[in-house]
């Protein structure tokens, strides 16, 4: 048998066992669909929607991005065209791959991120919810959820509740005194995986015209630029919480897939890369193979076992 055949890239997401751990992370690969001609979704681990709401969202104004040194500021502000229109014109083209399509959920209140749950729970091809209690890009919701472990409590207990028969993850929000005691919360409230995490508040600026760089005046800054920061609450969650926390900042090669897996990770998410190169995810998971066989390993499991880091 060559080597190349014994690698395992398989992993497991509480109940989803996924043919890989790549993931496309939302709000940068579209509703899925829109990359299939580029991608093969059929070789993907998952894929995760834009950021779906009970209404349609407009979004922020333009321009929404902006190129800083090692990574990028967003502030798109969860333009979506709402789960009616989801659901009537995108999840069916979805359904027709063999991959794990995880839906993005957003609401502005409790009430919205109800909504929406509720009407996704109508249909069948969905494999796991991500609730967005972590956008900084938008005026209200997101963040107000995401800061405060009562509130984290509040709205994932309820979205528990909502999606009886759906596995329920939490995207955390990276910008927080204790990331393990949100992640606790959460963790306590129901969630069955955990996200870690989204952008970081952050802007730039044109001194020339006196403007911000972006219509929305601050964003979210991802990219490689902050990698270490999110390997390192990824470490501190994994610490924390029982459930399987899926990891996302910076991811572009095989080896930072190795890396996120390594402290911890049961899968990871990729974001600004496809930006650069829309056909990064899949380039990954041609990668990983040989990426586990130089490190003399034969699946993650081995990664994760072989990486016992501890507090210094």
């Amino acid at each position: 048998m060559n080597s190349l055949d014994r690698v395992d890239l398989t992993v497991q997401v509480g109940a989803l066992r996924l043919r890989n751990p790549i993931i496309t992370a939302a709000g940068t690969f579209g509703y899925g669909i829109e990359f299939a001609h580029l991608v093969d979704l059929n070789r993907l681990g998952g894929v995760v929607t834009k950021g779906i709401s009970n209404q349609p969202i407009a979004g922020a104004p333009a321009p929404r991005l902006c190129e800083t040194p090692s990574g990028m500021l967003n502030a798109v502000g969860l333009q979506n065209i709402g789960v009616e229109a989801f659901l009537r014109d995108k999840l069916p083209l979805l359904q027709n791959y063999n991959t794990h399509v995880i839906v993005n959920v957003f609401g502005y209140c409790l009430e919205e991120y109800m909504n929406v749950i509720a009407k996704l729970e109508e249909v069948q091809g969905i494999s796991a919810y991500e609730l967005n209690i972590s956008c900084p890009n938008v005026k209200k919701g997101g963040m107000q959820f995401g800061s405060n472990p009562t509130l984290v409590e509040e709205v994932v207990g309820a979205a528990k509740r909502a999606a009886d028969r759906t596995p329920l993850w939490v995207k955390l929000m990276p910008l927080v005194t204790d990331i393990g005691l949100i992640a606790r919360a959460a963790e306590s409230a129901g969630a069955d995986a955990l996200t870690v995490a989204n952008t970081y508040p952050a802007m730039a600026v044109d001194v020339s015209s006196g403007k911000s760089r972006l219509g929305n005046v601050t964003g979210g800054l991802s990219g490689p630029a902050i990698k270490p920061i999110t390997l390192r609450q990824v470490w501190e969650v994994r610490r924390s919480v029982k459930i399987p926390v899926v990891g996302l900042g910076g991811i572009e090669t095989a080896g930072d897939v190795l890396d996120y897996m390594a402290v911890g990770a049961s899968a990871v998410q990729v974001g600004t890369a496809s930006f650069a190169d829309p056909k990064a995810s899949e380039r990954l998971v041609r990668s990983l193979a040989d990426a586990l066989l130089n490190v003399n390993a034969l699946s993650f499991r081995e990664i994760r076992d072989r990486f016992r880091i501890e507090n210094s």
